[in-house]
């Protein structure tokens, strides 16, 4: 085994902070996804233009490179090929029984029922004429089984919605399946925790605001977020870890994401055994906490224990993103540049806006991040954009 070379599935933007602190760590970057001039295939040391679906051609690769470790961030798809690999050289990880449960939102559920997890109810189909037969109370969450981002998610009110929104769904999933699920109303967040050898640390809770019925969009997350007393936060710690368990999670990061109503009961959305994505587990969670979350997930995937402890001095800050979807979000930005430049903690590549349909996560124009050192400071900065707090 090659102490230094270290695999990496995936080279879009929100891997670059993996590749860039596996660098500063001193391995060797092998950075595997289909060639279309992502940063990751700049910042790679070697980077091989094979899509990270073709596992068997990866793993022939990676027996040659004897790696110490498989990693990725943030992508569902690519966590498959992550336990695959890892599974086949005897690495770290879940290995593929646990990966494609936690892939495949019609496993899930039934891992969660089977669990006695408090999930939203919901009906597997093969074609709109099945969804058609249903008896159904609107409205009704309709999404492809095994796609994240918010690809192919509709809210659906009435009946004559439905045919088209399975076929939608349907069309975007790589097993051309849907589900059909209850409508869990309430704030939605998302839970970050890491597992060492079956032991689940709790590392950031994130508020999540999107564009609303009938995508589901995310304009922005904050972290810790706004809307959460300390008993409901312990809730969900008692919770999670039981929902990483029955997913068979045992090391590495997990993404949970949950809907709390007004009274307080608590909807299992979904769980990725993966870090989450639009920055949340690279940039927020140290924001907020001081965890080197993207160290921590190179370190499990080489076999180590992590080191969660905050540097000496860290003073936790209160963190927002904000993603630009048209015209007046860029305008909303240059007002921060202007009047809060001390608040941006970084900006993203920004597309400029063609009057495209942002139709999920991976057509958005780009994004920003801000900082403030209290909750109260976040509020008086996010309440001069277009950001809705309420």
């Amino acid at each position: 085994m090659d102490k230094r070379n270290l695999v990496i599935i995936g080279a879009n933007e929100f891997q670059a902070p993996l590749i860039l602190k596996a660098r500063e760590l001193g391995y060797i970057c092998h950075v595997f996804a289909w060639q279309s001039g992502d940063i990751g295939e700049r910042l790679a040391d070697y980077f091989y233009p094979i899509s990270i679906v073709e596992t068997d051609r990866i793993l022939d690769i990676c027996r040659r490179l004897n790696p110490v470790g498989v990693v990725s961030i943030g992508s569902d798809l690519a966590a498959i090929t992550v336990n695959y690999i890892a599974e086949k050289l005897g690495l770290t990880g879940n290995g593929m029984a646990s990966a494609v449960t936690a892939t495949n939102k019609h496993l899930m559920r039934r891992a969660f029922d089977a669990a006695g997890l408090p999930s939203c109810k919901s009906r597997l189909l093969s074609s709109p004429q099945e969804a058609l037969a249903l008896k159904l109370r609107f409205p009704v969450i309709v999404k492809p089984t095994d796609r994240s981002g918010s690809r192919g998610i509709f809210r659906v009110d009435e009946s004559s919605q439905l045919s088209a929104a399975v076929d939608e769904a349907m069309s975007v999933s790589f097993e051309k399946k849907a589900l059909v699920e209850e409508y869990a109303p309430g704030r939605e967040y998302s839970i970050e925790y890491i597992s060492w050898q079956g032991e689940h640390h709790f590392l950031a809770c994130t508020e999540k605001f999107t564009t609303g019925a009938p995508l589901f969009v995310e304009t922005g997350h904050i972290q810790p977020p706004l809307h959460m007393s300390g008993e409901t936060l312990t809730r969900i710690q008692l919770l999670v870890p039981r929902v990483l368990d029955c997913l068979g999670v045992r090391f590495g990061a997990s993404h949970t994401e949950l809907k709390i109503d007004e009274t307080g009961s608590i909807r299992l959305i979904e769980c990725g055994a993966r870090m989450g994505g639009d920055c949340i587990g690279s940039d927020l969670v140290y924001v907020s906490s001081g965890t080197d979350f993207v160290r921590a997930c190179v370190d499990v995937a080489c076999g180590r224990e992590p080191e969660l402890q905050p540097p000496p001095g860290f003073e936790s800050r209160v963190c927002a993103i904000r993603f630009i979807f048209c015209q007046r979000d860029l305008d909303d930005f240059d007002y921060i540049r202007r009047h809060y430049p001390e608040a941006i903690y970084r900006v993203s590549n920004i597309l400029p806006i063609d009057g495209r349909r942002i139709s999920d996560s991976s057509t958005r124009y780009g994004f920003y991040i801000l900082s403030a050192a209290t909750r109260e400071d976040m509020v008086e900065i996010l309440k001069h954009i277009d950001f809705d707090l309420e």
